[in-house]
């Protein structure tokens, strides 16, 4: 069976103390550690908006950039989000 390799980024973030127990507590009452409790609900949030959707904010309100595409990148691009 082919294992699924998933790239990552690791980020350390800093949450208020009641925000921390009331997740450890939802964490515990679902059989998980904090952390992939935490983990599943970002991976949730992420999945909840298209790839259209944030593509489309991003031309709305941050169309500036430190390196812009050329038009053969951004074909490809709205290509791959099938837009």
């Amino acid at each position: 069976m082919d294992a699924l390799v998933v790239e990552k980024k690791r980020k350390n973030i800093d949450i208020p103390i009641d925000t921390f127990r009331n997740l450890s507590i939802r964490a515990v009452s679902e059989g998980k550690s904090l952390k992939s409790f935490i983990e599943n609900l970002l991976v949730m949030e992420a999945k909840s908006y298209s790839d259209e959707e944030l593509y489309h904010y991003l031309v709305k309100n941050k169309p500036q950039g430190d390196v812009y595409l050329n038009e053969k990148e951004q074909n490809e691009f709205e290509n791959w989000l099938g837009i």
